[in-house]
């Protein structure tokens, strides 16, 4: 069984390939998409985080939503700036 180390350089560097195709995906968009608000499992889905990654992003104030009856919905501008800040940060780290 051969055992790899990842350091963190490898994830620095997988992180900033991982925003750099998120900005691809969304360059090849056309302004903005078919609706405006996304439920959570859209936006998990978009990041590719777990639901409980989604929860702390909603209960820190990172990411603001609106609730409908049981249902959480996200601006998509709101996510976009999220993904635009976070990339952002990791230039800089």
């Amino acid at each position: 069984m051969d055992i790899e180390i990842i350091t963190k350089q490898d994830l620095m560097e997988f992180k900033e390939q991982f925003f750099q195709e998120l900005d691809q995906f969304f360059k090849k968009q056309t302004g903005t998409p078919a609706k405006r608000w996304l439920k959570s499992y859209e936006v998990r889905e978009l990041l590719g985080i777990s639901p409980g990654t989604l929860q702390n992003l909603r209960i820190n104030g990172t990411l603001p939503f609106t609730k409908v009856g049981g249902l959480m919905f996200y601006d998509f501008e709101d996510v976009r700036r999220l993904m635009e800040s976070e990339k952002n940060r990791l230039r800089t780290v």
